[in-house]
């Protein structure tokens, strides 16, 4: 199996990306972490990066000339496909025209439900039954692209903002390679 070079882009814990690196060292997974990329100089995933020894990308997203460095740095490392795991950033249209369908995204909620920010809160005052996490293909609109999993659970009459974050994470941990493998065992 060839693996395709993979580029994750993250802003913060990163516990979704220390997920995807153990999985990408299985023999039979179908990507391989070539480079990381933040937007969040203090971003703790960076220590995966440095843990596992896969290049990392600092890019100061505020900067008028990111967008070249970007996409310079994808085509250094031969990227074919980019996973973004918590990158709280739009991806400009540029790169989603030259990355089309090879762009996904992992949301904490059950799309189309709740895009955007503080997804957890809303859902608790919006008094919903379920929770769960949406991995998509990204596009122009934001968390609007075309869905290839979704994990759920049932909501508790107690359960506060960080019990839905927890459960989320377990099941991302669970959806975001699962998609992976569905999209490339079809292409």
């Amino acid at each position: 199996m060839v693996k395709k070079n993979t580029c994750v882009f993250i802003s913060g814990q990163g516990s979704n990306l220390n997920n995807l690196i153990l999985r990408s060292r299985e023999k039979n997974f179908p990507i391989k972490i070539s480079l990381i990329i933040s937007n969040n100089k203090k971003a703790y995933g960076s220590n995966y990066a440095k843990k596992f020894k896969i290049p990392y990308l600092f890019i100061n997203t505020n900067l008028h000339n990111y967008e070249n460095k970007i996409l310079l740095n994808l085509q250094k490392y031969k990227i074919s496909f980019i996973c973004l795991a918590g990158y709280m950033k739009i991806i400009s249209s540029n790169i989603i025209k030259i990355y089309k369908k090879k762009i996904i995204n992992i949301h904490p909620s059950l799309l189309p439900k709740f895009k955007g920010l503080n997804t957890f809160s809303r859902m608790l005052k919006n008094r919903e039954i379920k929770a769960g996490c949406t991995v998509h293909f990204v596009n122009e609109k934001l968390d609007s692209g075309n869905n290839i999993i979704q994990k759920s659970f049932y909501i508790k009459n107690n359960d506060k903002e960080d019990d839905l974050k927890r459960k989320t994470q377990e099941l991302e941990y669970k959806a975001f390679p699962e998609a992976i493998i569905k999209i490339f065992r079809y292409s």
